[in-house]
C-alpha cells in the first residue's frame, strides 16, 4: 500500500470524549476536522446550556449538513456558469 493510501489512525478529543479516527487523510486534516466539530459542539452548548448533549449534536449535524447543501447548490451554480462560458 503507498503511502498516501496507507490508513491512518489519530487519537482526538471531542465534546470532552476520547475517539480514534481511521482513515486514508493526514493525520493533521483529521485533527482539524476533529477540531471543527468540537468547536462547533462547544458553541451550541454555550449558547444552550440546558441541552442535552445528544440534542446538540443532533443541532450541529443539522447545522453541518445545511452548510453542506448550500455550497453543494453553489457548486453546481459555478459549474454551471463555467459551462455556459464555453
Amino acid at each position: 500500500m503507498s503511502e498516501e493510501n496507507a490508513v491512518r489512525a489519530v487519537r482526538v478529543q471531542i465534546f470532552g470524549e476520547d475517539h480514534v479516527l481511521r482513515g486514508q487523510a493526514s493525520e493533521e486534516y483529521m485533527e482539524n476536522l476533529a477540531s471543527i466539530v468540537d468547536r462547533r459542539l462547544q458553541e451550541v452548548q454555550k449558547n444552550n446550556p440546558l441541552l442535552p448533549r445528544h440534542r446538540v449534536a443532533i443541532l450541529v449535524a443539522i447545522n453541518l449538513a445545511n452548510e453542506l447543501e448550500k455550497l453543494s447548490a453553489e457548486h453546481a451554480d459555478l459549474l454551471t456558469l463555467l459551462e455556459e462560458a464555453n
